[in-house]
């Protein structure tokens, strides 16, 4: 003879709840099939009459009736299941991370996963490379940077700053520098098609050199404009010669000129100022040419001109420079300022201070 069932009377915030979840588009449908069950027991319906209803076995509803008597709604959750053993825990963790700190093997400079997985014996590799994706350590990126040790960093960096944000009245700043030793390099390029039907573009590994030239440029803080003079060194005369270019180009207007520590641009004497009374010469500090506007137009040079180019001589590469100076001046734009803190990196605070 069967047990009797077991009696189900809910109170009015289950009753709510469990309908709540029959008509929830997003419910389980476990879920749904348990507070159908549940619902039905309530009405007072037989534990057979329910499963005909649901669909399911008689046993199936005597385990959830049961379970809902015992525990109400929390019944009707899954009970978490044990699962395996972890094989590797937060101690395993720790000692791959410790590792980290120590040298590598002799013979190699850096670790790789395969080292530290070797080094520590009873960890695979796999669960090393867990372990450095979840800290986003990346054990082969190297990052550089350029830490000025000026002592004057602070005055110089907001001497130029100042020039671009707030220039002088009735002057003009440019930003000059130089780009040394552009190569003449002659080589097969071109798009290639492969049996698969995709294209790639790129070029041969043989090239053939075609000698070399010293790029000078200046550019307009205010217009974006970029002036060029190519030469085939890089030497006081040829910079002064640039410079004479410059004068003779905007004559009798006051220059503010941005210029690096280059040694070529700053000789103990230098009678050319003294000679020429409207041009102020402004340093970047030492170690932060960053500073200096002229080497975002060198970058966008190099990516859009220089790194593609074929050339048969050192002619054919100042024709290309010349050629993309003169379409980007067409649509010139200044560069636009947007740092907020100007710091190398290790000054006292205050140093950081005087750019905000």
């Amino acid at each position: 003879m069967r047990k009797p069932s077991v009696t189900i009377v809910l109170t009015t915030e289950e009753r709510q709840t469990l309908e709540e979840t029959t008509h929830m588009r997003t419910a389980p449908y476990q879920a749904v099939q348990r507070a159908h069950i549940i619902l039905l027991a309530a009405e007072g319906m037989a534990n057979k009459a329910i499963a005909e209803e649901t669909k399911l076995s008689r046993a199936m509803v005597v385990q959830w009736r049961k379970r809902f008597a015992l525990s109400r709604l929390e019944g009707l959750k899954d009970v978490p299941r044990r699962g395996p053993t972890p094989r590797y825990g937060e101690a395993t963790e720790r000692r791959i991370l410790a590792q980290l700190d120590t040298s590598p093997p002799v013979g190699y400079t850096s670790w790789t996963g395969k080292l530290l997985a070797q080094a520590l014996g009873d960890v695979s590799s796999y669960q090393v490379w867990r372990v450095l994706r979840r800290h986003g350590i990346h054990l082969q990126r190297r990052r550089s940077w350029c830490v000025s040790t000026d002592p004057e960093f602070a005055q110089k960096a907001a001497d130029i700053v100042a020039l671009y944000l707030d220039p002088p009245e009735n002057a003009l700043v440019l930003s000059v520098d130089e780009k040394p030793a552009i190569q003449a390099l002659e080589r097969a390029q071109g798009w290639l098609k492969l049996p698969n039907g995709e294209s790639l573009r790129g070029f041969t590994h043989e090239y053939k050199r075609h000698g070399t030239t010293t790029l000078f440029a200046a550019l307009e803080v205010a217009t974006g404009l970029v002036h060029t003079g190519h030469y085939g060194r890089r030497r006081r005369r040829e910079f002064l010669d640039f410079m004479n270019r410059l004068v003779a180009r905007y004559s009798g207007e006051e220059l503010h000129v941005i210029l690096d520590n280059l040694n070529i641009h700053k000789p103990k004497h230098d009678r050319w100022l003294s000679s020429h009374p409207n041009v102020y010469f402004h340093y970047t500090p030492t170690h932060a040419s960053w500073l200096n506007q002229v080497e975002c137009w060198f970058s966008i040079l190099w990516r859009q001109s220089l790194c593609d180019l074929s050339a048969n001589s050192v002619r054919d590469v100042c024709c290309a420079i010349d050629t993309f100076t003169q379409s980007r001046n067409k649509n010139a734009v200044p560069f636009e300022w947007t740092k907020q803190v100007v710091h190398p990196g290790n000054l006292k605070h205050s140093y950081s201070q005087l750019c905000k």
